[in-house]
């Protein structure tokens, strides 16, 4: 169960869209499930422009078994965005009692990445799993704001298809994002866009073959 949660909490930045350049602020809530059973929620709030941004993300999920919490994860993160690369990210997560802190900062060596008490230094423009900008189905590695794994990750069309946003049917085209990570195995996510480059689903299985899936509110 945790290497999907890595995977998707790597969207410590992932958003439902695009944001307008003239934006100030922005708020998205995703509802998610597993096996079409709610299990948590994960919000977003995005304030600036397309040059400077600011994003901050909080999830809480609860797995049950027997009426009983049979798995907890908690995550908070905040990003700081400069003409679409990272300038900065400060992340908590507990994933289950396993607690780990990442802080990364862009500086003129390139971005460095604190995690685990270790530290590494990245290329000059990093991006995480952020969803909310297409740019990364063009990238090649990926920032992992929760274990603070630098990805390699590969991109490939699915074509057209029809995604429910909600509850209306909507033109999308589906896209598969691969990532080979070292902490917590390999990563499947499929993500679907409106042609207007829009985020609109996100949906992965979890290692025991359970489907997992965000869904708007």
């Amino acid at each position: 169960m945790k290497s999907w949660l890595r995977l998707l909490m790597c969207a410590a930045a992932a958003l439902a869209a695009v944001a307008d350049a003239s934006s100030n602020s922005e708020e998205w809530r995703f509802e998610v499930l597993l096996d079409d059973k709610p299990i948590g929620y994960h919000r977003f709030h995005l304030n600036g422009n397309s040059g400077e941004l600011e994003l901050t993300s909080e999830a809480r999920f609860n797995v049950k078994f027997l009426f009983l919490n049979a798995y907890r994860y908690v995550h908070d993160a905040r990003e700081r965005w400069r003409d679409h690369c990272l300038s900065e990210v400060n992340a908590s997560t507990d994933d289950n009692g396993l607690r780990r802190a990442v802080r990364g900062l862009q500086s003129p060596q390139g971005f460095r990445v604190m995690a685990d008490e270790r530290t590494e230094q990245l290329d000059a423009c990093v991006m995480t799993f952020a969803y909310w900008n297409p740019r990364i189905l063009e990238a090649t590695r990926l920032l992992n704001p929760q274990t603070g794994e630098y990805v390699p990750v590969h991109v490939t069309s699915a074509g057209e298809d029809t995604v429910l946003v909600r509850g209306v049917p909507q033109r999308a085209e589906r896209f598969r994002l691969i990532g080979d990570a070292t902490i917590g195995g390999r990563l499947i996510i499929d993500l679907w866009y409106s042609p207007q480059q829009q985020w609109l689903a996100l949906e992965s299985t979890t290692e025991d073959g359970r489907r997992l899936r965000y869904r708007l509110q």
